[in-house]
């Protein structure tokens, strides 16, 4: 049973890796055995930190900024992450960004920002590596949903839409997936303590704190085991599921 979720032999890619739930995720599965490769945006100093911390240990992190909502610039980065891995066993799309408006001050741009980072984001990193899956016969999507795909927020209609579009693509995509051993799934985390959330407004998370049964928002190493479930041959019974570490906020 000590084995079930090595990960020993196995290269991942995790975008949004840099930091917060991402950066969380790499560490937990580098250190689980995978061979590790991080997508970021822009975000040079805190993968430096990450990739930093995890030599200190004796793992090797390779690190590349990628805007994973730019199709040629998703293109590009995956000719070097096949380059460098050799083949992409695990992919965790956990790129994300935020910000709370009113629905009337939700602009066109800001629509199409957040929509294209998570969901054609996850689009296109899956898209680019899904095929070798299948054809090798195993293979694991973990794409990083929200709670707020269920229950919605005010202020946050571009958001919520998003991480919606995320639990249908990975229930549609998993009958694509199964047959060939390659299983995909989501996470559908709760309020954690990242910055995403601290650049919400102050009034917008003490409004979500009180509703939480738990009381407290969930630290970013309560998500990761999640995804090494989930990516680890413990998981493999899992099919087009979302998982909800979310402290009681949504109960399925």
């Amino acid at each position: 049973m000590s084995d079930i979720f090595n990960l020993n032999g196995r290269c991942a890619l995790v975008t949004g890796g840099s930091r917060g739930i991402g950066a969380a995720i790499a560490e937990l599965f580098t250190r689980n055995g995978a061979k590790l490769m991080v997508l970021h945006y822009n975000d040079d100093a805190n993968a430096d930190s990450l990739r930093v911390r995890l030599a200190r240990e004796g793992h090797d992190l390779a690190c590349l900024n990628c805007d994973v909502a730019d199709e040629a610039a998703v293109a590009q980065a995956t000719d070097e992450v096949q380059r460098r891995l050799g083949q992409v066993d695990i992919v965790v799309n956990c790129a994300g960004i935020g910000g709370d408006k009113r629905f009337e001050d939700i602009s066109v741009a800001d629509w199409d920002r957040m929509l294209g980072v998570h969901l054609r984001g996850t689009f296109l990193v899956t898209r680019a590596f899904f095929p070798d899956m299948m054809k090798r016969q195993w293979g694991r999507v973990i794409n990083i949903a929200s709670q707020l795909a269920y229950k919605g927020a005010p202020g946050l209609a571009h958001y919520c839409a998003a991480k919606a579009g995320i639990v249908g693509f990975t229930r549609a995509l998993s009958y694509e997936g199964a047959p060939h051993n390659v299983m995909v799934n989501a996470i559908a985390p709760g309020p954690v303590e990242t910055d995403l959330l601290m650049g919400l407004s102050d009034d917008w998370r003490a409004m979500k704190q009180a509703q939480l049964p738990v009381g407290r928002f969930g630290r970013v190493d309560e998500i990761a085991p999640t995804a090494l479930l989930l990516a680890s041959e413990a998981g493999a019974f899992y099919c087009g599921q979302t998982l909800s570490p979310n402290g009681g906020d949504v109960m399925l």
